[in-house]
């Protein structure tokens, strides 16, 4: 509160109160401070592990192979055994299963040398024809 000791009684009082402010921001650091922590933390998980399942499909998913060895950065795709040229084409062939069945799933089985990225791109591929069932293929240990 301003107390005035000097001066007319009537005169307006120009001093700004920051005190709420003051007090605003003080809540404020003190939420940043305590969120902080929380949104750096990182908790271990162990996934469980399960034993194969068949999926359940009505229709024969399409396969979906890219292969190639670590030498090389190209990659050899084949959709239901025919080799595919480029992703392109690739984007065809899918859009056209899709045409025919909208419950299409697709199987991709994936050499472990290719580069993940080759396999990132055919995933969009895959996404970008619309066809968002994807089966990643692996071999058990």
């Amino acid at each position: 509160m301003a107390f005035k000791t000097h001066g007319d009684e009537n005169e307006a009082v120009s001093d700004i109160n920051i005190t709420p402010l003051v007090d605003v921001m003080l809540v404020l650091v003190i939420i940043l401070m305590v969120t902080a922590p929380l949104l750096t933390q990182v908790v271990d998980v162990t996934l469980p592990k399960t034993v194969a399942t068949q999926p359940n499909t009505k229709k024969d998913p399409l396969i979906l192979e890219v292969a190639g060895n670590c030498q090389s950065a190209s990659a050899k795709i084949t959709l239901n055994k025919t080799p595919v040229t480029d992703l392109a084409s690739l984007d065809g062939l899918l859009k056209d299963e899709l045409s025919r069945n909208p419950e299409v799933v697709v199987n991709l089985n994936a050499d472990d040398s290719i580069p993940y990225g080759k396999v990132a791109e055919v995933i969009a591929v895959t996404n970008r024809a619309g066809i968002s069932r994807i089966a990643f293929v692996t071999m058990e240990k």
